[in-house]
């Protein structure tokens, strides 16, 4: 099993309703992706973070292996939600995979 945990940071031009919004859909769409992609067996987007947080959301995904992983970062359904709801809005992206 692989995890893949990336934790971003919105754009600073947002207030805290846009960056609500933003998060919501990205939260929508990421989690709407459960049952399309082969090899995805779980997926959870964080969009309230405690005070001590310094992203703005979480993104949770669970694989069963290092290569569905890879399928699903060029699936079209992902690339869809990545380019259209995350890509625009993100000013930081950290990523950590690893294995389980």
């Amino acid at each position: 099993m692989v995890k893949h945990v990336i934790i971003w940071t919105l754009k600073d031009e947002y207030s805290n309703e846009e960056k609500a919004a933003i998060k919501a859909e990205i939260k929508a769409g990421l989690e709407g992706l459960m049952g399309k992609i082969d090899g995805l067996t779980d997926i959870k987007v964080y969009t309230e973070g405690l005070e001590s947080s310094n992203g703005d959301l979480m993104l949770d995904s669970t694989f069963v292996s290092e290569e569905a992983l890879k399928g699903y970062a060029v699936h079209p359904d992902h690339v869809a939600v990545a380019s259209g709801k995350v890509r625009p809005h993100a000013k930081i992206r950290s990523c950590f995979d690893f294995e389980i």
